[in-house]
């Protein structure tokens, strides 16, 4: 099987029931970034493997939460009144939870917050913490996708609870490798 169909060459993709939309369409820009989303995320567990001490509880987390998102991408590519919708899963009030406990859980291994730090610090958490970014940018692109057509009324609260998530754990990446945040200090560079 060829990799390349051709299918796309007039600036068109098939969303997953076989509508064509533009390939700029909202939905597709919404997948689109959940799909760089899970792509940064697959950076930072490359970082943690490759760090002087893998963390193999973030990895599993992350590793999660790749899953997670392709379920989620797929839920973005899915017109509510599809008849494919019945072969896949919709993102719920329970994966929602899921995210939360497990940042409750990584704000425990984090230092106490105090306000807005710069991103950085690890290699592993500087990932975790472009992440952080693309998943409020995939957040606003959803929002812009519910404006036209509706969505899953779970998605945009899951990619907002994720975003959390990884800023918590950018943290908590840091904290396990002793490097201390940089706080923002409104107004330093004058």
């Amino acid at each position: 099987m060829k990799l390349y169909t051709r299918t796309g060459d007039k600036g068109t993709t098939g969303l997953y029931g076989a509508d064509r939309v533009s390939k700029a369409h909202p939905r597709v820009e919404a997948y689109g970034t959940v799909d760089e989303l899970n792509s940064v995320v697959g950076l930072a567990r490359a970082h943690n493997a490759r760090s002087h001490q893998p963390d193999s509880g973030l990895d599993a987390d992350l590793e999660y939460l790749q899953n997670a998102l392709f379920d989620l991408g797929a839920d973005l590519a899915t017109r509510q009144d599809s008849p494919y919708a019945k072969n896949l899963s919709r993102m719920d009030a329970q994966d929602v939870a899921f995210v939360e406990a497990m940042i409750d859980r990584y704000q425990e291994a984090a230092p106490p917050f105090t306000g807005f730090v710069h991103p950085g610090g690890t290699p592993t958490a500087a990932a975790l913490h472009v992440a952080r970014t693309v998943a409020r940018r995939a957040e606003r692109e959803v929002i812009r996708l519910a404006q036209e057509e509706e969505i899953s009324e779970h998605v945009q609260v899951y990619l907002n609870r994720v975003s959390d998530l990884l800023f918590v754990m950018a943290r908590a990446a840091n904290q396990a490798a002793g490097i201390s945040e940089q706080a923002w200090t409104v107004k330093k560079r004058r």
